[in-house]
Formats: structure tokens, sequence, C-alpha cells
């Protein structure tokens, strides 16, 4: 079997696991193992506080510093209320393509990776090559946050991180922030006919996402001149508003979930304090003046970095030599690589698929996408064969 069959059987395999992120995905960490172990990896797995998930850190090669790594997120999101054509946890070939629930985010990219074991000659290696294979990437790089702090402590250093989200395999060195909220409200229930006797926890929330929309728009204002994202501002998305219980209730409980994409540290320091400001000075006194015990509670599902564009980056170097790329880009969306990059590592974003793929009903990935991903990982291998 060559090694774009063999990457195909392999993506079918991890479709067949579904690892939404809610879930564990011990049983595609467990598949992951069982695959670098026999090829004599040195493999640690890294547990969630619950032990139902894990992430993988896996090396082929010396003990040296210098090596690269191959990163990749292992959970996918949901596929409830989407309608697929399909059977969203069988991959389906079709017209070129591979269709499947993480076909391209980002189960295509790691059966690359693993694909590539079989005809490797460990023992030619004369720098380590690394894998990373995380838990909850989709809901806040949780598992990434993780594992890079076990990986200050690893006296093995790193010098290159290949992230291989899907890019169509353009090379991109940066890429927005990415900051995820939940905010509770709790207000005082009471009969529907008599709204001035309670707080209206529905009503706070709305009003507090309408501040957020507020300054939503002031963050287009914020945009850097000469910005090269696409929006070139700090987005700001409502993801959900939770709430009541009945027509004639005043309900006490209300969640909002939001997320903002920061292109520089100043707006995450706006609208962290826009916020604060709205809810102490605003909000709180308004909820309390009612019932003292009113509260509004932000929790935090994750901040994650952006990916800095840097002016010497040899990870962006070396796979631009690899995939014959004449230009680079930015993106907006969000990776691991920032978390990487704050290791010290040169980072690189480089993957199969289309992000315009992912998230949605019928996601996949090109063969061809597939084939040209090989090719990187192949050169990637050589460069580590060849003398420091």
């Amino acid at each position: 079997m060559n090694k774009l069959s063999r990457a195909q059987a392999i993506l079918a395999d991890l479709i067949r696991f579904p690892s939404i992120s809610v879930d564990s995905n011990a049983d595609i960490i467990g598949y992951l193992q069982d695959a670098l172990t026999q090829v004599g990896a040195r493999v640690t797995l890294q547990h969630d506080a619950t032990g139902a998930k894990a992430n993988l850190w896996a090396t082929l090669g010396p003990e040296v510093d210098g090596g690269i790594v191959l990163s990749g997120h292992s959970d996918v999101v949901p596929v409830a209320d989407q309608d697929w054509s399909s059977d969203p946890f069988e991959m389906v070939a079709r017209d070129g393509r591979l269709y499947g629930r993480g076909a391209c985010d980002m189960k295509g990219f790691i059966a690359c990776c693993i694909a590539l074991l079989p005809d490797l000659d460990v023992s030619a290696l004369k720098r380590p090559l690394h894998f990373a294979f995380t838990y909850d990437e989709e809901t806040g790089c949780l598992g990434a946050q993780a594992l890079v702090g076990l990986l200050r402590n690893n006296p093995l250093k790193p010098s290159i991180a290949v992230i291989g989200e899907p890019t169509e395999m353009r090379v991109i060195e940066g890429h927005k922030g990415c900051c995820e909220y939940t905010t509770h409200f709790t207000g005082l229930e009471g009969h529907g006919s008599a709204p001035d006797a309670g707080v209206n926890a529905v009503e706070y929330a709305v009003r507090y996402v309408g501040h957020l929309l507020e300054v939503r728009e002031a963050l287009k204002m914020r945009a850097p001149h000469g910005g090269r994202f696409d929006p070139p501002w700090t987005t700001l998305n409502i993801g959900g508003l939770h709430g009541g219980v009945a027509h004639n209730v005043i309900p006490g409980k209300a969640m909002v979930e939001w997320e903002f994409r920061p292109v520089q540290p100043s707006d995450y320091d706006y609208v962290t304090e826009e916020v604060r400001a709205f809810v102490g000075e605003v909000l709180l006194p308004a909820m309390r003046e009612v019932h003292p015990d009113a509260d509004v509670v932000t929790e935090t599902i994750g901040e994650v970095a952006g990916l800095e564009p840097m002016e010497r980056n040899a990870a962006r170097d070396l796979v631009l030599a690899l995939t014959g790329a004449n230009d680079v880009d930015v993106v907006a969306f969000g990776t691991e690589g920032g978390l990487f990059q704050s290791l010290g590592m040169d980072v690189v974003v480089c993957g199969p698929g289309s992000i315009v793929q992912a998230h949605k009903p019928d996601e996949y990935v090109e063969i061809a996408q597939l084939e040209m991903c090989l090719n990187m990982l192949d050169g990637i291998t050589t460069r580590l064969m060849e003398a420091q």
C-alpha cells in the first residue's frame, strides 16, 4: 500500500472515532499511541483531571535538541442539528473528496503523520521528530495549554512546530488570539405578573449582549493601520444566550456564551475593561437594588494567544521551501500555534483541507490535498536526516 492509500485508510479509522470535545478521546489516542509505539516511538500520555481525555506526546529519533513537532488536535465539533448526507462518522469517498467529521479539521493531517511511519528509517534521523496530538482544542485549546506546561520542563527543546490546521496547504505565519467566556447571571425568580418584584436574569443578559455589540462596533475603529488580517480588527461573537423556564416565570438564571479574537494586546485590555465597568457600574447596582444576592460571574473557557508573525522564522522558511509556495499569509481563525511559540519555537500553520469546510455538515478534505501534505512531511523527515 502506498503512502497516500495508507493515509486514506488511516483517516477512515480516525473518523470512526467520534472524538467530540465533550466526550472522551481515549479511543483515538489509544489508536495513535499503538501506531507510534509499533515503530519505537517514546510516548507520553498526559491526562486531564477526569482521566477521560489525554494529550499524546511522542518522539522518534535521538534525544537531542532541535527537533520538529508535528501538531494536531484529536477532538472535533458536534454534528447535532446538522444535515449530513451520510453518516458523519463513516468516511465516504466521492469525486476526489473524503467526507466525514474531522476530515479536514484536523484528522486528515494526523492521518498523514501516521501514514509516514511504516516507511520511515528512524535510525537515520539526526534530529528528533515529535508528535503532539491534543484534546479540547475546539473548546479553548485546553489540552495544548496543559501540554505546554509539561513541555516547559522537558529537557529536549524542539526548534520548529508545524501546526496542521486546514490551510489548503498555504503557509500561514500568524493568526489572531481567541478568548472564550461564559457569563452567568443570577437574578430572582418570581411570577410574571409582577416583573418589578424579581430580577429577570434573561433581561440583564440581553443588556449585557447589547453592550458587547456596542464594544464590537468600537473595535472596528481600533483596527491597526496596515493590518493583514481579514477583517483587520478584533472580532467579537455571541455564541449563545440561554435562560428561562416558562412564559409566566421571571427567570432567575441566564447564561451568555461569547468570544473575541484580538489582533493586538491593547484590544484585549479594552474589551475586558469595558465589560468589567459595565457589569460593575451598571448591571450589578440595578440587580442588587432588588435582590442583594444577584450576581454576574464570567467563567473563562480559554484565553489563547495569537501567533505573532516573526521576521525570522525557520518553520515558515522550511515549509515555504518544501511546498514551493512563494508567499505567506495570516488568518483570522485560531490554532494552538501561539502556545508552541510561547516555548520559543518557530511556528508555522500548514495543513490539508480548507477552513471553509470545517465545522459544517459534509465536511471533507480533497485527496489531492492529502498528497501535498504527505510530500511536505516527507521533506521534513528528510531534513531531519541531514547533518545539523
